[in-house]
């Protein structure tokens, strides 16, 4: 039986414009493995808004085979990578077949449909090229999530942004906005350009969002490699030159999607004064407005726990912290071998293991670092948690590194498999949810924010999303942050002290010592998170912000 395909749900009022988002990963919920981080936890409470709200929007994606990687240890308990095949029974494999060039070859292309009544998002459509019809190359495009190979990274980025478009000519489902969700899906936009024929044509039609000032989030390549692979679907090399104004044969990916782009957005008000800084200067770059993101409410918040918090009963919600941490316990127990009490003021950092993250930023001074861990009388119990990219050799040492510490220290753990289901539990057993990018690196971040939506206290440098929310020492802890401008090890050194004296002077007394204001901090922090950073927010100004273009 042929798939056909009708959008499922009635569209609500004021989001009837046709709008396909483009995103090459989305974190929907923990059975569908296909994202990495912080990026894919945004698409997949975008998608669950979308869905809340009935937006008439579709979600492309691709299915990777093997995920991003299941994060595994080895027998000395460091970090080890295992790829392992997906199989999801949950989603229906239609019977779409079709063909696009890559590097001169005919690639096949499936896709399956994610139903809305699944987890409750927007349709959305993954993509696949791993099918018989391919030879190995070609069934390889799909199967993992930022593969480090710079050409199967633009064989995917053909297959989402031309891929993405031909599957919805095949659907017959005609947007009115296409909206990239970073710059992975881009041969989009030259798709665009061969279907209409003007850059001007492209605009109305074409919107961005940039999510990271860092290097790895702003491509760089070789034009003759890209023009080889068919990334520009076969647009003349002069022609091209011409429409995205890059002269040089080093093509910046960003850059040109701000130029293609008839509007774009940064994802915090800092990050859109960053992208301003970035591209100051540059010609042909299209208006950019900043929507800060957002996490879904429905999906993440512990209700039970605003519940007790509504009833404004403070042993209650002592209690369920209780309960949550030990839920949280148990999982140190299985994977570090540790026994956490709850009544202990318990530190969480986890993310995504890159750099300017500082995983171990608490470690630039042992000396007070063990005098934090070791202090009886306002005790600390320890947790880190996160995935560096599976060829980033430094992240996966920093994760080594901090495995050996906690074999020292038996208040301290480091646990696997930070994806959804583990960072649910994390945040609902955190006392504090720490967050230290070097300052002027972080777009938004998001993990703060479910955090506080499930009684976690925020301390954070205020980067990214944090200025927008927080009131010092009312709903959340800032570090004041050093000198941006001073050397990277000088600026670790000073943020690192001013974080031991926040959490030795302050933060663990308050807890201790003054838990009446310690509970009106986490009462602030719950009350204070909605609606403002919940995604419906988000995703009713994309509507009205981004998806009117540059009209």
């Amino acid at each position: 039986m042929k798939f056909e395909f009708q959008h499922p749900y009635t569209i609500g009022k004021g989001y009837e414009k046709p709008v396909a988002y483009f995103c090459m990963e989305y974190a929907i919920h923990q059975p569908l493995k296909t994202y990495a981080g912080g990026l894919g936890y945004l698409a997949g409470s975008h998608m669950r808004s979308a869905y809340e709200l009935k937006q008439n929007m579709v979600g492309i994606g691709i299915l990777w085979n093997y995920g991003y990687y299941d994060q595994v240890r080895k027998q000395d308990q460091s970090m080890y990578v295992l790829f392992q095949e997906k199989v999801y029974g949950f989603l229906q494999k239609t019977d779409i077949k079709f063909t696009i060039q890559i590097s001169g070859h005919d690639v096949w292309v499936t896709a399956y449909y994610l139903a809305p009544e699944i987890f409750k998002t927007t349709p959305i459509f993954f993509l696949s090229t791993d099918l018989p019809e391919n030879d190995y190359l070609g069934k390889t495009i799909s199967h993992h999530l930022y593969d480090s190979n710079p050409e199967t990274a633009i064989a995917a980025a053909i297959l989402l942004g031309y891929g993405g478009a031909r599957l919805l000519e095949e659907l017959n489902w005609r947007p009115e906005m296409y909206h990239l969700n970073e710059s992975h899906a881009l041969p989009l936009a030259f798709y665009l350009y061969e279907k209409y024929k003007s850059v001007e044509a492209v605009k109305k039609r074409l919107v961005f969002t940039n999510h990271t000032p860092e290097p790895g989030g702003n491509r760089v390549s070789d034009i003759y490699l890209l023009q080889k692979f068919g990334f520009f679907n076969n647009i003349p090399l002069p022609e091209l030159r011409n429409i995205t104004g890059i002269q040089e044969d080093q093509f910046n990916h960003t850059l040109v999607a701000l130029r293609l782009a008839g509007l774009a957005n940064g994802v915090s008000k800092l990050h859109l004064q960053t992208l301003r800084e970035m591209w100051q200067g540059a010609e042909g770059i299209c208006n950019m407005i900043s929507i800060t993101n957002a996490q879904s409410f429905t999906y993440w918040a512990d209700f039970k726990m605003y519940q007790v918090v509504s009833n404004e009963n403070d042993a209650a919600i002592e209690d369920l912290k209780k309960h949550r941490k030990c839920r949280l316990f148990e999982e140190v127990a299985e994977q570090a071998g540790e026994i956490y009490k709850d009544d202990i003021f318990t530190i969480v950092f986890a993310k995504r293991f890159v750099g300017y993250k500082r995983a171990e930023l608490l470690l630039t001074n042992m000396e007070r670092f063990h005098k934090l861990v070791s202090n009886a009388d306002m005790p600390v119990q320890i947790i880190w948690a996160g995935k560096p990219h599976p060829m980033d050799y430094t992240g996966i040492a920093s994760f080594d590194k901090i495995v050996n510490l906690c074999k020292i220290y038996t208040n301290c753990s480091i646990l696997t498999g930070y994806e959804l289901k583990l960072s649910r539990i994390l945040k609902q057993g955190a006392d504090l949810w720490l967050n230290v990018p070097r300052m002027g690196h972080e777009a938004s971040g998001t993990s703060g924010m479910s955090a506080a939506m499930n009684g976690a206290v925020n301390l954070s440098i205020p980067d990214g999303w944090f200025p927008e929310f927080v009131r010092d020492k009312e709903n959340g802890f800032v570090i004041p942050p050093a000198d941006p401008s001073l050397p990277e090890h000088i600026q670790d050194e000073k943020d690192a002290n001013t974080l031991f004296d926040l959490l030795e002077k302050e933060i663990l007394p308050m807890y201790y010592q003054n838990k009446s204001r310690w509970l009106g901090i986490v009462k602030n922090s719950m009350n204070s998170i909605f609606p403002q950073f919940d995604s419906n927010r988000m995703a009713i100004e994309y509507y009205e912000k981004l998806y009117g273009g540059a009209e």
